[in-house]
């Protein structure tokens, strides 16, 4: 009875954990974004190095991040 019971646990605990390991990838993920800084010592603004063109959106189906002008000064 106990082992059945056992047996029967054992996709919740595989669902859980799977739920748990996407968690911690998508904080991760997020926690080493362009955005993000770590060291205030050496770069306090990391986010003034990045190219133009550089994409910072996951999916941007409008916009051709190849023909855009900085619009700011130069650091």
């Amino acid at each position: 009875m106990l082992l059945c019971i056992m047996i029967s646990l054992i996709p919740q605990f595989l669902v859980v954990l799977l739920g748990i390991g996407g968690a911690s990838m998508y904080l991760f993920r997020l926690a080493n974004g362009p955005h993000v800084n770590w060291n205030k010592k050496n770069n306090p603004e990391p986010w003034n190095q990045l190219d133009p063109t550089f994409q910072y959106k996951f999916v941007a189906i409008d916009t051709d991040y190849k023909n855009l002008k900085k619009e700011g000064p130069h650091f």
